[in-house]
């Protein structure tokens, strides 16, 4: 795996960052990808006492500075051997009549398109050499709706359906695809869902033991350091103490 090329997206902050910080310990160089410019040199500049580090700042939304970027990167970084699509976010947490129109806007174009424009701007060169890894990092909400979560369970299972197609597309290319899919992970996830909200995103993680963003990159690192034969396709990952979206046991 050594001087294998990682690209992850969503790169400065919980399951991408420790996905990171795992993979430069390991001799894995880095793009890592983000729309903070700042965040991004602060990480990286921990990261390259490990390994070599090239930086994109941009909105995967954005789909002009997605492919330009992509199809521009420096010689030393060209070939990207995993893509990590790991950018996504939640926005809200309310009914369909209620919904703000903008949260959906936010959810389907990072979660869903987001994933399209890096996915699409990659596979050109993993196509060529016949060779490559990309891992979609989805979610329990991509396996069942729960009240209020409409429109980010909605991008999670087009996330879950992307998976399953762009994984019958690229059979017999040489290009493995899975998916892994975190239950409750302690993160800034339900504070950027709850618009900043510190205290009601701290309780949704009280009472219990919710999962680190170090062990989703555990799980990651699981999955690309598989024998070349085997492909880890969809994996589901919850703590200890969830069973389901709305079932956590709590004390």
């Amino acid at each position: 795996m050594k001087n294998k090329i990682a690209l992850i997206t969503g790169a400065t902050s919980g399951i991408g960052k420790a996905t990171a910080a795992l993979f430069a310990k390991n001799g894995i160089r880095l793009i890592l990808c983000g729309r903070r410019q700042e965040r991004l040199e602060a990480v990286a500049s921990e990261l390259k006492k490990h390994t070599d580090v090239h930086l994109l700042n941009f909105d995967v939304r954005d789909k002009t500075s997605v492919f330009e970027l992509l199809q521009n990167l420096p010689e030393a970084f060209s070939e990207i051997d995993i893509l990590i699509n790991n950018a996504g976010n939640a926005h809200g947490l309310d009914t369909i009549a209620e919904g703000n129109l903008d949260d959906w806007d936010a959810m389907l174009d990072i979660n869903v398109k987001g994933l399209l424009y890096v996915s699409k701007a990659i596979l050109p060169k993993m196509l060529a050499k016949k060779s490559g890894h990309i891992i979609n990092i989805g979610s329990t909400a991509g396996k069942e709706v729960y009240p209020k979560g409409n429109v980010y369970c909605a991008s999670k299972h087009a996330v879950d359906a992307i998976n399953q197609g762009m994984r019958l597309d690229l059979n017999g290319k040489g290009i493995k695809v899975g998916a892994i899919n975190p239950g409750l992970v302690e993160t800034k996830f339900s504070e950027v869902r709850f618009k900043g909200d510190s205290d009601r995103a701290g309780k949704v993680y009280q009472g219990f033991t919710p999962l680190r963003p170090e062990d989703i990159a555990d799980v990651i690192w699981f999955a690309v350091t598989r024998p070349p034969h085997v492909n880890i396709a969809d994996l589901t990952v919850m703590c200890l103490d969830q069973a389901s979206s709305t079932i956590v046991n709590k004390v």
